[in-house]
């Protein structure tokens, strides 16, 4: 895992650097010997055939998984709840992916949120990697396709070079240091929805977080992350319609770090 990643003038310490209450923590593994009760959410939209292999590499010490349910017209309900007797189920009121995830951020309980998507191309078991660095200290932990140990089964020429010139966008304008922007897989400590006030519907909130963490000055890790190919169904994402939704949130927002926001109200949706 790389070192922490922080804006090029960000030498203080970041304010969110709090210790969590120990007594909720629990043992994990022999790599993670604590952790605070973490929920994982799975934004989903008629993703049945895949939920199997998503929930089969998800470790058994998570403390929560919120499925947002796109109005699916399969079993996607009825399979994650099979699979996971314990999930909270999450109607989504809105469109969108961006949509989905702020309506499951709010009905998460954990103090570390991480994200997941419903297609299998994210190895659950990853998760203990990003844990590990929002324990040892960091305040995001950031998935990346293209730090040393990464790798893509899923990114076509197109789309791994508009990734790499959004990448170097956002690096000049936030003096941010990624190596990887579109890519869903993250985690992060609850209390940073209240720096990072996300308010986009679609493919780009990923992007908008990666920006909004680097504003509010807060302590980024990338974790080496293998991307795989999704396992059943075609995916919604469009790269010249998506990647201009993009440009549009990088030079929409200001160059400079955002001073301390209240987070506008969340609807988490009707939790079945």
């Amino acid at each position: 895992m790389s070192s922490f990643l922080r804006p090029a003038d960000a030498d203080e310490p970041s304010p969110l650097s709090v210790v969590p209450d120990h007594s909720a923590y629990r043992p994990v593994s022999s790599h993670l010997a604590i952790t605070p009760p973490v929920s994982v959410v799975i934004p989903a939209m008629n993703e049945a055939a895949n939920l199997p292999y998503v929930f089969r590499t998800l470790p058994d010490w998570i403390h929560e998984v919120v499925l947002v349910d796109g109005n699916s017209t399969d079993d996607t309900v009825r399979v994650a709840r099979e699979l996971w007797p314990g999930v909270t189920v999450v109607t989504q009121r809105g469109r969108g992916k961006g949509d989905a995830l702020i309506s499951g951020f709010a009905a998460c309980t954990g103090e570390i949120i991480v994200m997941v998507d419903a297609d299998g191309s994210a190895d659950g078991r990853e998760i203990v990697s990003y844990v590990s660095a929002l324990v040892s200290g960091a305040d995001f932990a950031k998935g990346s396709r293209f730090a040393n140990g990464g790798g893509t089964d899923d990114m076509t020429p197109v789309r791994r070079l508009g990734n790499r010139v959004l990448t170097a966008v956002v690096n000049l304008k936030f003096g941010a240091r990624y190596t990887d922007l579109c890519y869903g897989y993250n985690a992060f400590w609850r209390h940073c929805l209240d720096r990072i006030a996300l308010d986009c519907a679609g493919f780009e909130v990923e992007t908008l977080m990666n920006i909004r963490v680097v504003q509010a000055g807060l302590r980024v890790q990338e974790i080496p992350s293998h991307e795989y190919i999704r396992i059943h169904g075609a995916s919604n994402l469009r790269a010249v319609r998506d990647g201009l939704r993009v440009l549009r949130v990088i030079l929409k927002e200001r160059g400079t770090r955002r001073k301390p926001a209240a987070r506008p109200a969340l609807i988490a949706g009707d939790v079945r």
